[in-house]
């Protein structure tokens, strides 16, 4: 669609900078929440073809005649003088007093004079978020006290310069990419939401409502004095739904205010479960068990991990080898990862040892180090930073193993095998008192569907489509008590054959229903209705993360 009174070409440069049309529906429904004054005086910063600023013209227009009185100040930001002067020309066309500034927003100083300020920030990943105009967006968030990582897109500072311009009890009214609810770089800014406002309410979309955009989107409604608790959630399929979105809402109190708020995603039975079973005592975070650490970094595994066949050949002695869990993780697919699978993983040629003599190297040793020098492995910035840089720092073989990258989701493998870990996966190291039935029953026990589901709200989509789950990630994940797992010991142990028998398979969600029907069903009681609520949450959110994955802009 080409902008009125503008060239094509500005449209083209818009998307450039990351800024794109905004539906009549949504500026509408936005603007009518926003002004509710005749006086009101309204901002719309990025304004391009000052989508926000006719329909804000029209709803003041709309009370100044309910009141008989005039007032009210149209005001637009913009970057692209072009731009600006069209969004101008269209405004005054329609009989709208506005003044429109040319201006990068970011240098625009924050005076709190705006009943209103509305519009739809322009979305630049930092890939392409660099240079001068990162730096002015990360002073102008700081100015508010919010700190944004490297990471941050344009939206994140956007978001949080604009409420400076606002009054103290000012509304702001804004169209946010979905990220604000699940990325890590947008925590501060999600505390800083619930610390600014008395109230925030959030419109969620099931379905993609810019057309041949793959950025899903949600309301942000913010105002009040705050901080607040708590979010109001209304979610719609799509844009003609927008008009019901006014009615009761669900309110949604997230644990942390900075926690990823991804769960507000989930449709109401689910959310509801959801919540009921974070609050109950029959679950916890995975870091009341254990610690969840990273595991040995050697700088390249091609060196140093390598088959008992490639240490045979070597002649290498056994001191000179210690005893790992070989690169990757499509090994620990199932609940235990014991001596005899990994021995089998040796006899198949999988890397099952690390090179790390323990003290003086041995002769053969020596001489595979010397070789390594000759082909510039210790060059290498892990090996290159420690001494000698042949010795991979040890870390000590956890109870359980983590896997972080996943196509499906994260699994718990026992480490009966007791074997060191590469980075390639995470090991838990249970606390006092916990290792026993955290070994025995937690793998097991953890493959129901609240965890799954957990595992989707905590973790993050990576290139592909990836569930990528860093240690504090992992630290967040609900699964099951110490105690519900012990009472529900025996019936959990009998699953063991069938469990292993589908993991086999690869028919993980027969697994999960079996672990549902024994601990969610039978022994915590909750209807089926509900443990399909969340499955169905589950397969929801798994799909919107690959189809994240596929697109360019997919990652966090």
């Amino acid at each position: 669609m080409s902008l009125p009174g503008a060239d094509a070409a500005i449209s083209e440069i818009r998307k450039a900078r990351g800024a794109f049309f905004t539906p009549p529906e949504l500026c509408r429904y936005i603007v009518k929440w926003a002004i509710r004054d005749a006086g009101d005086d309204v901002l719309e910063p990025s304004c391009g073809e000052a989508a926000f600023l006719v329909e804000a013209g029209a709803r003041l227009a709309q009370l100044q005649n309910e009141a008989g009185t005039r007032g009210g100040w149209l005001h637009g930001v913009e970057v692209h003088e072009e731009s600006a002067k069209a969004a101008l020309a269209l405004l005054r066309t329609a009989g709208y007093d506005a003044d429109i500034e040319v201006a990068d927003f970011f240098t625009v100083e924050p005076k709190p004079r705006y009943d209103a300020v509305v519009g739809n920030p322009p979305y630049v990943r930092y890939q392409d978020f660099a240079g001068e105009p990162r730096a002015r967006s990360r002073a102008a968030a700081l100015r508010a006290g919010v700190p944004l990582t490297g990471l941050a897109s344009s939206w994140a500072a956007f978001t949080v310069h604009a409420t400076l311009f606002l009054k103290p009890e000012g509304r702001l009214g804004l169209v946010l990419p979905a990220e604000l609810l699940t990325v890590n770089y947008a925590a501060e800014v999600r505390r800083y939401l619930m610390e600014r406002f008395a109230r925030v309410r959030l419109v969620l979309f099931t379905q993609r409502v810019f057309p041949g955009v793959l950025e899903e989107v949600v309301l942000l409604l913010a105002d009040g004095i705050g901080p607040t608790d708590h979010c109001e959630l209304h979610q719609v399929r799509e844009l003609s739904e927008l008009r019901t979105a006014g009615g009761i809402a669900r309110h949604w109190k997230p644990l942390r205010p900075e926690g990823k708020w991804t769960p507000s995603l989930l449709p109401p039975m689910a959310l509801e479960t959801y919540t009921e079973l974070v609050a109950h005592d029959s679950f916890t975070t995975l870091e009341t068990w254990g610690d969840t650490t990273l595991g040995m970094v050697t700088g390249n595994n091609r060196y140093f991990a390598m088959s008992p066949a490639r240490v045979a050949e070597l002649g290498l002695s056994p001191t000179d080898t210690i005893a790992i869990s070989p690169p990757g993780s499509s090994h620990l697919r199932g609940m235990t990862f014991s001596e005899a699978a990994w021995k089998e993983l040796g006899a198949a040629d999988r890397a099952t040892l690390l090179f790390r003599p323990s003290g003086e190297p041995s002769l053969t040793a020596a001489s595979y180090i010397e070789a390594g020098e000759a082909v510039g492995v210790h060059k290498a910035y892990k090996c290159r930073v420690r001494t000698p840089w042949w010795q991979v720092p040890l870390v000590e073989p956890a109870d359980v193993l983590l896997t972080y990258m996943n196509a499906d989701t994260p699994r718990l493998c026992a480490n009966k095998a007791r074997v060191h870990h590469l980075n390639s996966v995470h090991g838990l190291y249970f606390k006092p008192g916990m290792v026993r039935t955290g070994m025995d029953l937690l793998p097991l026990g953890a493959l129901n569907s609240m965890t799954l589901l957990g595992a989707e709200t905590v973790g993050r989509a990576y290139g592909g489509g990836m569930l990528k789950l860093e240690p504090r990630e992992a630290d967040q994940l609900p699964v099951p008590t110490k105690s519900v797992l012990e009472e529900a010991q025996k019936a959990l142990s009998m699953l063991r054959p069938q469990m292993a028998r589908a993991l086999r398979s690869g028919r993980l969600l027969e697994a999960v229903r079996l672990v549902d029907d024994v601990l969610l069903v039978g022994h915590l009681g909750f209807s089926r209705a509900k443990v399909e609520s969340l499955r169905e949450a589950h397969a929801e959110l798994t799909s919107r993360r690959v189809a994240r994955g596929a697109s360019p802009r997919g990652t966090d």
